[in-house]
């Protein structure tokens, strides 16, 4: 997911998250780091990946759809995952009063989530996810190289930014 038309010459950091995800939440840093230091370089593209063990995570996928849809994916992400434990408690009501703060059409957003329209795009994620090995979140694929998150951030910043460096070196 990103805000902005894609850049033909960006490289691609697909961030496979899920919005119920306290590690995904631990990310974010590592995330707006990678931001800051390559700009518009660097596309991060939100990848679902919602986990059967928490129950609202494949509606918050949705969610964050329509807030891309709206013109603020990653703000909305950023804030949902700011307030997981929020989402643990209130569900949907939850999703549909983060975007009514961020002044998004939260009714729009409650249509959305009833009806079901960008269910396909979360169910082609979570599919490609499986074929390319994800089994938990955050995980990354940049240049083709699948990095896990889920198991430790630890050194992933470092490793992204270490592959970034490599392949924006080779377009050159």
């Amino acid at each position: 997911m990103n805000d902005s038309p894609a850049r033909t010459d960006a490289l691609v950091l697909d961030v496979w998250c899920e919005l119920q995800c306290s590690d995904c939440r631990s990310a974010l840093d590592d995330l707006r780091a990678l931001r800051a230091r390559y700009g518009d370089r660097l596309e991060l593209r939100l990848r679902h990946f919602p986990l059967e063990k928490h129950k609202h995570a494949f509606a918050a996928a949705q969610a964050a759809e329509e807030a891309l849809e709206q013109g603020k994916g990653w703000e909305y992400v950023e804030a949902v995952l700011g307030r997981v434990e929020e989402l643990d408690r209130e569900g949907e009501p939850f999703l549909v009063e983060v975007a009514g703060e961020l002044g998004l059409d939260a009714e729009e957003f409650d249509t959305a989530l009833v009806d079901g329209r960008h269910i396909l795009i979360v169910d082609a994620d979570q599919a490609e996810g499986k074929a390319i090995g994800v089994t938990g979140t955050p995980t990354y694929v940049i240049g083709g190289e699948r990095l896990d998150g889920g198991k430790s951030q630890e050194g992933l910043r470092e490793r992204v930014a270490e592959i970034a460096d490599r392949l924006l070196a080779e377009q050159e």
